[in-house]
């Protein structure tokens, strides 16, 4: 069975799938170049909880979690089912580490999953574990629990981490932004130390981003979306390291790097 590396992918608006550029077209050829898994796991940084908890429906339904976008996103449906048995078995490896943990049952995927998943996997037939982030936790916490679930990429496991490499909805809404902007020195700054230390699979220094990274919390305000990159890297197992596989850049803050774990 197929040992898939871990993702960490840059998710972007909610409209990623309605228009033209790059990190759509990226996305749209991921799904056939690493193949496609039994199941996937994947953190979203849309889904908050005090706990690691993980999605236990058979059949999630969809959170349109934004306002005033196209209307068109409201209809979205992307039908991948879910698979309760594997939020079973993550949640106790995630417990066994030493974690509380919980499986919930009514919620359905937020658009961290259904925006890059429907580009990615178009035919929405690969079952679906949406996990957590915890906002009150560093980023050594989300690096723990994603090397708890380091074992299942041995069984046919895609596991991702879905956020934002940098996210400053003022920054990028700024009226000096239009969609083609270039990066300012701030940003560019941050993703460069980013690929650097992802790339040496530097744990430490990603763990402590937010002391060590330049600009780090004027790129993250909070640190949601961070979050899913260690994640993605401690799923990776004992010696991972990074491979950046996408950068692009929209209205100038919103850096949609996506990074290959293994």
């Amino acid at each position: 069975m197929a040992e898939f590396p871990t993702l960490f992918l840059s998710h972007g608006a909610p409209n990623l799938c309605l228009y033209s550029n790059p990190a759509r077209e990226f996305l749209s050829g991921l799904g056939t170049e690493i193949g496609k898994p039994q199941a996937i796991i994947l953190m979203s940084a849309h889904f908050e909880s005090p706990v690691p908890s993980f999605s236990a429906d058979p059949a999630p339904g969809m959170i349109y979690d934004f306002k005033g976008f196209e209307a068109e996103l409201y209809k979205t449906v992307y039908p991948a089912p879910g698979l309760p048995e594997l939020a079973t078995v993550a949640a106790t490896l995630v417990e066994e580490a030493g974690f509380p943990v919980q499986e919930v049952v009514g919620r359905g995927y937020d658009h961290g999953v259904w925006s890059p998943l429907s580009l990615m996997y178009p035919d929405a037939d690969v079952p679906i574990v949406e996990m957590s982030i915890q906002p009150e936790e560093g980023a050594g916490h989300h690096f723990v629990v994603g090397r708890a679930l380091a074992p299942l990429r041995k069984h046919g496991v895609l596991i991702i981490g879905s956020g934002s490499l940098t996210h400053n909805f003022d920054e990028m809404f700024d009226s000096r932004q239009d969609f083609v902007s270039p990066p300012p020195a701030f940003v560019q700054d941050f993703a460069d130390w980013v690929k650097d230390k992802a790339e040496a699979g530097s744990i430490d220094e990603i763990n402590d981003y937010r002391a060590l990274a330049p600009h780090a919390v004027k790129n993250h305000p909070k640190a949601d979306h961070f979050f899913p990159l260690p994640f993605a890297l401690g799923a990776a197992g004992e010696g991972a390291k990074g491979k950046r596989i996408h950068s692009s850049v929209q209205r100038g803050a919103l850096v949609m790097d996506a990074y290959m774990f293994q």
